[in-house]
């Protein structure tokens, strides 16, 4: 195999758990960063901006610049703008996806707009959700970051993009076209964020059915750890496997070091 020469690697259940960091994890951005190693941290969730999650991040100890932080809805920015330059959008998201797509030229609009774009955010309203589906039945095509159906909260599980999507497809009878993992699009979307080859990039997760399939299909090597979503018992019951199991991200952290691709 060719050497490992970029990273990519997801947030949550990787590098933090809730405001925790995760042991290692520092250890591994800093080994990056003294190597001079491009790599991007990925995260399918499109509340926050890339500040916001810098912000976040170095409350745990994790310090990483706004240009190394990769989101759903910086990806569905991109792909909207490759698809239609200045178009327009009804967006039922937060401060993430409207940012991201403000900066791309894109409109914010109820009246006729090109999209209608779903993305996370803590405060779904029925007449958000019943405006999406009026303007999807009335030709705007739907698009959502992300297909994950439930979120974490410090008070419980909290319904997440995924399920809103399902609701107006139900109503609608249009799906939407999801451009978050486990969609490979994301991660090439990423890749040529860096000048990075799918044969000289790992990817880094916590999760069989998002990170490890969506960087199995963008040809990336992949790598689990074991302190997220996916027991590593568990990687057997899919019908595809990862590259590599570890423990944790602190095991990840000599191969950078010894810029290695024995991955």
């Amino acid at each position: 195999m060719r050497p490992i020469r970029t990273w990519l690697t997801d947030m949550d259940g990787v590098l933090v758990r809730e405001e925790d960091p995760i042991p290692g994890a520092t250890d591994f951005i800093a080994a990056l960063q003294a190597a001079s190693v491009p790599f991007l941290l990925l995260t399918n969730n499109s509340i926050y901006t890339p500040r916001d999650l810098r912000v976040r991040l170095l409350r745990s100890g994790i310090d990483v610049p706004e240009e190394s932080i990769w989101t759903s809805a910086l990806a569905t920015a991109q792909f909207l703008h490759d698809q239609r330059p200045g178009g327009s959008a009804y967006v039922v998201g937060e401060a993430g996806l409207t940012t991201a797509l403000h900066d791309i030229g894109y409109v914010m609009t109820e009246r006729e707009p090109d999209y209608v774009v779903l993305g996370e955010t803590r405060t779904y309203s029925f007449e958000s959700i019943t405006r999406a589906i009026r303007l999807i039945n009335a030709g705007a095509r739907f698009i959502a970051t992300n297909p994950d159906a439930s979120g974490p909260s410090p008070q419980g599980m909290l319904p997440a993009t995924g399920s809103v999507a399902a609701l107006i497809s139900t109503a609608t009878g249009r799906s939407p076209y999801f451009i978050g993992k486990p969609n490979p699009l994301m991660m090439r979307s990423a890749l040529n964020r860096i000048e990075a080859h799918s044969e000289t990039t790992a990817m880094i997760g916590d999760r069989m059915d998002t990170d490890i399939i969506s960087g199995l299909e963008a040809g990336m090597r992949t790598i689990l750890v074991s302190t997220g979503s996916t027991h590593p018992d568990h990687v057997e019951r899919f019908p595809y496997r990862p590259t590599m199991v570890v423990n944790s991200i602190a095991d990840v952290v000599p191969m950078v070091s010894a810029r290695e691709g024995e991955a």
